[in-house]
């Protein structure tokens, strides 16, 4: 699948990091932080990539998966100049990384920043709030709305926040005079329902070859178990291709605490950035 993405070009680009946003997200969901890295590394290449079903990449295509999302950044990675260097997913997109990772099908990736995504399987999230509430409550909207207002407005009186609202409106399409949401929910289901299914502990465990892991934990959300931030911290004390950050923020790392994130991104002598 041929994937949408922007570039953030560095001065003097030689290698290439691929920002890969979370669930009913965009890679403009990143665009903040892939800034701030590339202001920092002027020998770096963002892509902001627009996941399969998500952004301006196709949408309705059979056999979603994690790993088909996955093979999606191999394709990319094998059809551009530059070489895929890293990987820094939130959420779907770090389980997407770490998918990437267990391929190998990417000789020049090194690093992968996994942030704010268990590596395990797990039970999914079904609360209101939750990425399959939020599905659900897409799914008993109208089909298409006259304003960004009015489609904002109706998932503010289903229960959600402003802020989740505003942030689904940046999927919205025009159909006409008219605004409809833009995903293909049942994809995106499908999508969801395997990333909880995926068990990918055992690349956290033994990183395929040379490729280094981070795991960026935000200490205000649930994404981790106790039990599973006792693992991560395990792993990284014995595996020294392994370091594990436990930040101050929830689940929305890159936006709680955007600084930290780059501090931590930046430091260690097995960072990618040192």
């Amino acid at each position: 699948m041929k994937l949408a993405f922007e570039r953030i070009e560095g001065v003097e680009p030689a290698q290439a990091i691929a920002f890969l946003h979370g669930i009913l997200g965009q890679g403009s969901n990143l665009q903040t932080l892939a800034r701030r890295f590339i202001g920092q590394h002027p020998t770096w290449t963002a892509w902001l990539v627009d996941l399969r079903g998500h952004g301006n990449s196709p949408k309705g295509t059979p056999g979603a998966s994690l790993e088909a999302a996955a093979r999606d950044i191999v394709a990319l990675a094998a059809n551009n100049a530059l070489p895929l260097a890293a990987i820094a997913g939130h959420s779907f997109g770090g389980k997407v990384g770490l998918e990437v990772a267990r391929l190998e099908e990417i000789p020049s990736l090194s690093d992968v920043v996994v942030i704010e995504s268990t590596p395990g399987a797990r039970e999914p999230l079904r609360g209101a709030d939750s990425a399959l509430g939020i599905i659900a409550t897409l799914e008993s909207l109208p089909d298409t709305f006259a304003s960004i207002t009015e489609f904002v407005t109706e998932l503010e009186r289903s229960g959600l926040s402003r802020q989740v609202a505003q942030w689904l409106a940046g999927s919205l399409e025009r159909n006409g005079n008219r605004l409809r949401f833009g995903l293909d929910l049942n994809e995106i289901r499908t999508l969801l329902l395997d990333y909880f299914v995926r068990d990918l502990w055992p690349v956290v465990e033994n990183p395929p070859r040379e490729t280094r892991l981070q795991l960026v934990i935000g200490d205000r959300s649930d994404s981790y178990s106790p039990a599973d931030r006792e693992r991560a911290i395990r792993i990284a004390a014995s595996n020294p291709k392994v370091t594990v950050d436990v930040l101050p923020a929830g689940h929305w790392v890159h936006m709680d605490n955007l600084e930290g994130l780059l501090r931590v991104m930046n430091v260690g002598p097995r960072s990618f950035l040192t």
